[in-house]
């Protein structure tokens, strides 16, 4: 089907008929589903003896320990690739790591600049679209240039980033999901990850915002491997370029989980250095819940097991229902982990689509919303989030979707 092929009458009895229905159903945010949230509870019970004692000896209950629990660190070091004496736990989640690190890198030099950047005449960030929205608040919040770079299906394009980098001394960081992509479902290949390591930048202190949110998000038993950017930035001579982050949000409870943070130890030296202005000390009874819950890796990939069981049937109900509906009417992606599905509608639509399922009772992300200051230049990009309804409604909302399309469609056909 083309969009001239599209029969604008019978695309408007469908919508009419849609309407009639009076649906009220939400797909906007990548949120865990309450089910998803319960394979957590056993959580709140500990420690089940009462002891609030670390491994070693530290009463969590008390001030201190900036880095965070050894154990807690090494259950995530391997998932993160990231060594347990170069990470950190800390907070509860990892975008106030990442609005903290721009933060500090505003008013503190990091490890091998020539100035803070806020006393830069410019700074600006690549980034990759279609892409995470709160990335682009966080840093359209300070003033921050953005400037899109193309996703492929490796992930950002490579040959853009290195010409952009190389030439100019004003970018000063790149924003990465590198493993499931926000909202591609991309993981980066080995190249990509190699090129961002070792590339020539004209800014000293240019840094890679390594947000591996979805590293242990698997969907299939197919678990795609990611290149280690710690270890290959290093071995490039570019140690203190990643910083990574990561954290237990979507693992066990989104409001109430731990959030990660590894770097080099220049740029650990600089962290500590400056949390410790703010904070004695993160949450380390949350943290030694996590680690008594979780135990180990296995445990980890045990439990995200669970996860995978709730969420996978409605991925496949996506993708199902929009073979059925659009298949040759528009795009998307078929990612095997993460949370988001990206839909790609014929260009021009998208706000259209969005506005149209908004009154038909269907909440959807807006359209923009995977692009720097909600501007998608193609209006085509809708992202779906199908984690937190039930299956059903998943199912009825995606059906949904597809009839605004079609009228969107014909409507531009005409």
């Amino acid at each position: 089907m083309t969009t001239a092929s599209v029969d604008v009458d019978t695309a408007r009895a469908d919508y009419a008929a849609l309407v009639d229905r009076g649906l009220s159903l939400d797909i906007t945010r990548g949120k865990p589903s309450p089910k998803q949230l319960d394979l957590a509870n056993a959580l709140l019970a500990l420690p089940g003896d009462g002891t609030f004692k670390a491994e070693d000896g530290t009463d969590v209950r008390n001030y201190g320990g900036l880095k965070g629990l050894p154990e807690l660190r090494r259950i995530f070091a391997g998932a993160l690739q990231v060594p347990a004496e170069h990470l950190l736990a800390a907070g509860n989640s990892s975008l106030e790591l990442m609005h903290d690190a721009v933060v500090h890198a505003l008013l503190s030099k990091v490890p091998g600049a020539e100035r803070r950047w806020a006393d830069e005449p410019r700074v600006a960030f690549l980034a990759p679209v279609p892409g995470y929205d709160r990335h682009f608040a966080l840093t359209e919040r300070f003033g921050i240039e953005l400037i899109p770079v193309p996703m492929t299906g490796e992930g950002p394009d490579m040959d853009v980033v290195e010409r952009l980098v190389a030439e100019d001394a004003g970018i000063k960081g790149i924003w990465c999901v590198p493993k499931y992509s926000n909202p591609t479902g991309v993981t980066f290949s080995d190249d990509v990850v190699k090129r961002l390591a070792s590339m020539t930048t004209a800014a000293p202190d240019f840094r890679i915002f390594w947000d591996n949110a979805y590293a242990v998000h698997h969907l299939t038993d197919d678990e795609p491997a990611l290149a280690d950017v710690l270890a290959l930035s290093a071995e490039a001579g570019h140690a203190d370029r990643p910083f990574v982050f990561g954290s237990t949000s979507k693992i066990t409870y989104a409001g109430g989980g731990v959030g990660f943070f590894g770097a080099s130890e220049a740029n650990l030296a600089w962290w500590t250095g400056l949390i410790g202005k703010r904070t004695i000390g993160s949450d380390k009874v949350n943290q030694l819940r996590h680690a008594l819950f979780l135990k180990d890796e296995d445990g980890v990939r045990a439990h995200m097991r669970k996860h995978a069981e709730i969420i996978g049937p409605k991925f496949e109900a996506v993708d199902r229902i929009l073979t059925e509906e659009l298949s040759d009417l528009a795009s998307w992606t078929k990612p095997t982990g993460g949370y988001f599905v990206s839909l790609t509608v014929p260009e021009g639509t998208a706000k259209e689509v969005v506005r149209l399922a908004k009154e038909a009772g269907v909440a959807l992300t807006p359209a923009g919303a995977t692009h720097p200051h909600g501007d998608d230049p193609a209006d085509a990009v809708i992202r779906i989030a199908p984690t937190f309804p039930e299956l059903a409604d998943v199912e009825e909302a995606v059906r949904a979707l597809a009839v605004c399309v079609r009228l969107a469609a014909a409507q531009q056909s005409l």
